[in-house]
């Protein structure tokens, strides 16, 4: 099969699935991109040719981007391997990179920084192991494993490790990402 075949394939494959994991009949995904059930049905099945006039409204139906549903289907690499900054006493595995958002394991073995940060946003974090401080303005928190902190990243902040290191799984958006992750 060629390359362009086995991507339409996959696409084909993705449009049914995002269809049933959702719990929605042809004819209820058909009404959301405005297709007829017997085009849908043939799209799905490979028996009409996916136009790119059909795959942006499909795509939005499924509230997925175009580009979600066309990216190639090849996990060469599936292993996250670890970052290392033992400047700044974070190791990071990048779970996931988003637009608009990344989901990052952070081993942290710094003590909390003096100088505290600001950016636009909001940072989310649960401790998975460990003990983290969280100096937040005048404030200074204790969050410990099982709990979490979510808070507005223009208030001044930092976060440490206590007591040996910690392991947190965190959420940033684009400028936490910058802020957090950046070396």
């Amino acid at each position: 099969m060629t390359q362009d075949g086995e991507l339409d394939a996959l696409v084909r494959q993705r449009i049914r699935g995002l269809r049933i994991a959702r719990g929605w009949s042809l004819d209820e995904l058909a009404a959301r991109c405005y297709l007829s059930p017997s085009t849908l049905s043939r799209i799905e099945t490979g028996h009409r040719r996916i136009a790119l006039d059909q795959l942006a409204p499909i795509a939005r139906a499924l509230s997925i981007t175009l580009d979600q549903l066309v990216e190639s289907g090849t996990d060469d690499d599936v292993v996250i391997r670890p970052h290392r900054d033992d400047a700044r006493g974070i190791t990071t595995w990048l779970l996931s990179h988003e637009s608009n958002q990344t989901v990052a394991k952070l081993r942290v073995t710094r003590a909390v920084p003096k100088d505290l940060r600001v950016h636009p946003g909001r940072d989310w974090f649960t401790v998975l192991s460990g003990t983290i401080v969280l100096r937040l303005g005048e404030r200074t928190i204790t969050v410990r494993a099982g709990e979490a902190a979510s808070f507005s990243t223009m208030v001044p902040h930092a976060f440490g490790a206590i007591d040996g290191p910690a392991e947190v799984l965190c959420i940033l958006d684009h400028e936490g990402e910058r802020s957090h992750l950046a070396s």
